[in-house]
């Protein structure tokens, strides 16, 4: 309103002083007569109420910007070129460029380009007007009625321009899009189509190849979107009667997104028509035949994995996977899976192996069994976090802190709750004893019931985090090494001097002397945290991988020291303390067939007839085969044939298939 008026002053100005200089010969009385008529005009407008006015004035800038925010395209068509995107838009293309919610509708975006047309619109007919209007001054100046229409006319154009009409000057490209970052999708506005093979491409121009966006990420199993049914908007009802490319072309024009494919398809279906996807994708970064050589199909059920072990499936890594044995461990014979790709570990630990079974075999010990959680809360003062540790342990109310833990699960124990304090910070390391599963979800699920139970007895406790990494999973930390998590595992065995000798070709002081110099000495002037040991790592990882475990937890379950000493007899005395071995045989990977099937060669697969037997016996064997490895590596290096086993087991000349 202010604006209007402004423009209503300096019109009348401006046709003050053009109608002296029009009529010349009129008389004063006239001209005034000319000022009167506009000043009661203007009163007229400041009659009116000016929430009217007001009103008005918005209503027509609401309805201009709903015209213009609401006029984006709707789906795409089904030409090719809906299917051949770019990553990302080109500049002809930011015109159709849509972009996707988290749920998976489509978002239009405004169609900026209206702006230039009314721009060359509003320029146009204010020209026209103002022209018109000079033809024939003097009549329209003592015409109010079609003064007042000029007038209105060009109040709305005076809006137009001061609201509207510097935004076309602005690129298209530059506006902020879904990432937030309008600079960047401007950088990278060459980049090379989807689809389009550009292995020929020079190095140089590879380098300065453009960055494909983010992706549409698939929701985490914590966000409650990924429970949602699928949103089918945008998904040909024959979709399932389509061929892989086609319908790896929806996924690359956005219309369906790939971490759907399993629930629009099947688990089985899903995985070729990704692999299409990203073979599209791989061949604009020059890459196009990189997962040639990956299989998929036929031996990997997908429909097990889908929902259980991973997302986004294009395939599966095979990995070599030996077996060593027999090892004899407390009067059973048993034989190891291990699935890896360094050469010589496998025939090392066999031979390992061989000289414990030689010596009458290795003796193990469970001596501890529990899976830890620590979630941190948060008190409003150090007092109180004092006053909540001190709740904690007194006997009759852990009994309770067990009673809401034990709820929330059938196998699951509550073993102990010990409270750490770090000024309002209270950490609450609970240890469960979790059956034949490895137990890292049971114990998640009973220390929120554990949290839940305090908050009743503390209200003002804060749950921080539900794991405050003093549990502590997949880290090196001294908590493990000394307190323990998972099984805590001692396996020891004694070996013949004549065996040391014929089958690990050395003696026993030297081996001795080595396993003293390097496990003990070495790794204290390294300052090493659970690693006084030769390879512990090695041999956990490859039966991990082989029998369904987590891989990632060889941090903590590869915590080891290996003692070696010389018996009176001269014979080689060797043990391996494991305090933080964390397995299980249900549940994870093990129910994978491969995986399944390494478990039932050791013979512990599913659950025990006890529970937890089947999980304890996997960790010692598995103790064992650590043993086993300690002893034939040591022996190696005592021996100095490392390098020279290496070399000549673990080399093939390029180009060789093994044929």
């Amino acid at each position: 309103f202010f604006f209007l008026c402004e423009g209503f002053a300096i019109l009348r100005t401006f046709l003050t002083f053009e109608l002296v200089h029009a009529n010349m010969a009129s008389s004063v009385s006239e001209h005034a007569t000319i000022g009167a008529r506009l000043d009661a005009l203007i009163e007229s407008i400041d009659s009116l109420p000016p929430t009217k006015i007001y009103a008005a004035v918005v209503c027509a800038s609401l309805a201009f910007s709903f015209l213009l925010l609401n006029s984006g395209g709707g789906s795409s068509g089904g030409g090719d070129e809906d299917y051949q995107h770019t990553l990302p838009p080109r500049r002809k293309e930011s015109k159709r460029r849509r972009t996707e919610s988290d749920s998976g509708v489509a978002r239009r975006e405004p169609k900026w380009h209206i702006l230039k047309v009314t721009n060359y619109a509003a320029v146009v007919l204010f020209a026209l007007s103002v022209a018109h209007f000079a033809s024939d001054a003097s009549r329209y100046l003592s015409d109010s009625p079609s003064l007042l229409k000029f007038i209105a006319g060009w109040s709305v154009f005076l809006c137009y321009f001061l609201g509207f009409f510097g935004i076309s000057f602005i690129d298209a490209d530059g506006l902020v899009g879904p990432d937030g970052d309008g600079e960047a999708t401007k950088k990278r506005a060459d980049a090379v189509p989807i689809g389009s093979d550009v292995s020929s491409s020079s190095p140089e121009k590879a380098k300065n190849r453009a960055a494909h966006p983010p992706a549409a990420s698939a929701p985490v199993c914590a966000d409650p979107s990924s429970f949602a049914p699928v949103v089918k908007k945008g998904v040909p009802p024959n979709m399932k009667d389509m061929s892989d490319d086609e319908i790896a072309s929806l996924v690359l024009s956005g219309r369906i997104k790939d971490h759907q494919l399993e629930k629009l398809l099947d688990p089985h279906r899903a995985v070729p028509v990704r692999r299409a996807v990203f073979d599209r994708k791989l061949s604009s970064l020059g890459q196009g035949s990189a997962l040639s050589d990956l299989p998929h199909t036929p031996s990997l059920d997908y429909g097990r994995v889908h929902g259980a072990n991973c997302e986004i499936v294009v395939g599966y890594v095979p990995i070599p996977c030996g077996m060593i044995g027999p090892l004899t461990l407390d009067g059973e014979t048993v034989y190891i899976p291990m699935a890896t790709t360094e050469g010589c570990l496998v025939a090392s630990a066999n031979r390992g192996c061989k000289a414990v079974s030689q010596g009458g075999g290795a003796r193990s010990a469970v001596v501890r069994d529990g899976i830890t959680r620590a979630p941190c809360v948060q008190m409003r003062s150090a007092m109180e976090a004092a006053e909540l540790k001190l709740w904690c342990e007194v006997p009759e109310n852990f009994a309770l802190l067990k009673e809401a833990f034990e709820s929330t699960t059938s196998f699951g124990k509550l073993l102990s709750a010990d409270p750490t304090v770090a000024g309002r910070n209270v950490y609450l390391r609970l240890r469960c004893f979790s059956g034949d599963a490895m137990g890292m979800n049971m114990v998640s699920k009973g220390s929120l019931a554990v949290i839940e139970l305090l908050k009743s007895k503390f209200p003002s406790l804060v749950l921080v985090a539900l794991s405050g990494n003093m549990c502590t999973d997949k880290k090196a930390a001294a908590t493990n090494w000394i307190e323990g998590r998972g099984k805590s595992v001692i396996v020891e065995a004694t070996i013949p001097k004549e065996v040391v000798r014929s089958t690990l070709k050395t003696d026993v002081p030297s081996i001795v002397n080595t396993n003293l110099q390097k496990n003990l000495v070495g790794s204290a002037m390294a300052g090493a945290l659970g690693g006084f040991n030769a390879h512990a790592a090695n041999v956990v990882t490859a039966v991990f991988l082989a029998t369904g475990q987590d891989p990632a937890q060889n941090v903590e379950s590869s915590n080891c020291i290996t003692l070696m000493e010389e018996t009176l007899d001269g014979d080689l005395w060797i043990s391996c303390t494991m305090p933080s071995l964390e397995v299980g045989t249900v549940g994870g990977g093990t129910g994978l067939p491969a995986q399944s099937a390494c478990l039932s060669a050791v013979g512990c697969r599913g659950g025990g007839e006890i529970p937890g037997d089947n999980a304890k016996k996997l960790a010692r064997v598995v103790a064992a085969a650590v043993l086993a490895g300690e002893l034939s590596l040591l022996a190696a290096l005592a021996a100095n044939t490392l390098v020279q086993a290496h070399m000549t087991h673990n080399r093939k000349p390029a180009g060789a298939t093994g044929k």
